[in-house]
């Protein structure tokens, strides 16, 4: 029993030096590639196609519904940035809370980040699949392989395909999956770029009337939460992806600079780029409109005219959602690979190999059980399970931030949460009040 309240070392995870042989991981990853990945992440399904989910929920006042998740997100990502300089290893809010809460604690926590970036990448792969399917058609392809069950196919087979693409991609080497992400990232910036030139012109007041149609708490509207905290619960989906910069700080050649640049960074910078969407897509269309369209940001640039620019985003899309799920899917073989490392799974799944550097048999599996989510389940319920999993995981690590500013007041810390005893509380309190607007579904009806 005295193991499972069993604890590493703060020493142990101290330095990119502390595992050495076939279980350790290269550091060839710098703060460009950190930033990248934040932002491949956070940039994705959540802005793509979760904007029209949110305004079905919230109708305009979604814009406050951004703004209440960015404000949790934050309070947790200044936590993040602490732990994860202060345990520059592998595993994220995993291994911080195999330091300071123990094993059994670390246990629960390693299967809700299991959980956590296992559906996040099924979710994107879905939303990927609704960009990608126009395109798939002309080719001629069946309707009932471009559609789950719940969605009136047989099988999403582009969202499949591309998780298993993916994860081949990754078992290739880090360096080389972040550098084709960085690449991607750019289109993603510069469609998302033209998308706010071209509708802000046309905003249309009109379209903010009335603004909170189902008022500010979550309450249920024919058996779902409606609100914008409804509205929150979901949209938090569109801002996390700053963790899986976390999971990346064994591979980070410099931790105590690049993790702070990685994470705050790339936050900053999204959360002002949702905000500029957010305001263009609600200014170009009326949130019925948004929320009845499965490619949103291109629906409003057909309605407003530019049909080109239209056919660029669904285009820019396909190529670049792909990023998001690279991203989590890299976080999640990590998190895999140092549970086994750690004897939590069976061991030989945390050996790396020789070749790429990297756990090559657990990003394999990964994909493979991503591809069987996403091929079978709808959006919203996958993007759902997902943020019950990472809402854990944040609390986990501001509990984690707040118990280590007692028990070693005067351990190194490269940055320090500012406020640590207001923004702790606030992540926790914030993320556990969104957990409990999340829907509860009675059953995968949409």
């Amino acid at each position: 029993m005295s193991t499972l309240h069993r604890r590493k070392s703060l020493e142990s995870v101290s330095g990119n030096q502390a595992h050495r042989g076939p279980h350790s991981l290269r550091p060839t990853l710098s703060w460009p590639h950190l930033i990248g990945l934040g932002v491949g992440a956070i940039v994705g399904t959540g802005i793509y196609t979760l904007t029209g989910v949110g305004a079905g929920l919230a109708g305009p006042a979604v814009i406050l519904s951004f703004v209440v998740a960015g404000i949790v997100c934050v309070c947790a990502a200044l936590a993040y940035t602490e732990m994860a300089t202060m345990m520059p290893v592998a595993g994220s809010a995993y291994t911080y809370t195999y330091v300071v809460l123990g094993e059994l604690a670390a246990w629960f926590v390693g299967w809700t980040l299991i959980l956590e970036y296992t559906v996040v990448c099924a979710a994107v792969a879905v939303g990927w699949a609704g960009y990608a399917t126009p395109f798939l058609l002309d080719f001629g392809i069946p309707s009932a392989l471009l559609a789950g069950p719940f969605a009136g196919g047989v099988i999403n087979l582009p969202a499949a395909v591309i998780s298993v693409a993916v994860a081949g991609l990754l078992a290739v080497g880090s360096r080389e999956s972040t550098t084709v992400n960085l690449i991607l990232v750019a289109f993603k910036l510069v469609a998302l770029g033209v998308f706010i030139a071209l509708a802000l012109p046309s905003f249309d007041a009109n379209n903010f009337e009335p603004f909170m149609p189902f008022g500010f708490a979550a309450q249920e509207v024919d058996g779902v939460k409606h609100g914008v905290m409804a509205a929150a619960a979901i949209i938090f989906f569109a801002f996390y992806g700053f963790d899986a910069v976390s999971t990346a700080a064994e591979e980070t050649k410099n931790p105590s600079r690049d993790l702070k640049i990685g994470i705050v960074g790339s936050m900053i910078l999204c959360t002002a780029l949702y905000m500029a969407v957010a305001a263009a897509a609600l200014g170009g269309a009326s949130y019925q409109a948004l929320a009845d369209s499965g490619e949103p940001l291109a629906m409003v640039l057909r309605t407003l005219q530019h049909p080109t620019a239209a056919k660029f985003i669904a285009l820019v899309a396909v190529l670049a959602l792909p990023t998001v799920i690279m991203a989590f899917m890299y976080g999640q073989s990590l998190i895999f690979f140092v549970m086994a490392r750690d004897g939590l799974l069976p061991r030989r799944l945390g050996t790396v190999s020789a070749k790429t550097g990297t756990p090559v048999s657990m990003t394999l599996v990964t994909g493979v059980i991503v591809a069987i989510i996403s091929g079978l389940l709808p959006l919203k319920q996958i993007a759902e399970l997902a943020n019950a999993g990472t809402l854990c995981a944040f609390v986990a690590v501001a509990i984690c931030m707040m118990v280590m500013r007692k028990r070693a007041p005067n351990a190194k810390r490269v940055f320090s949460t500012p406020l640590p005893w207001v923004l702790g509380p606030l992540a926790i309190v914030g993320c556990v009040y969104l957990f409990a607007s999340l829907h509860k579904p009675r059953c995968f009806d949409s």
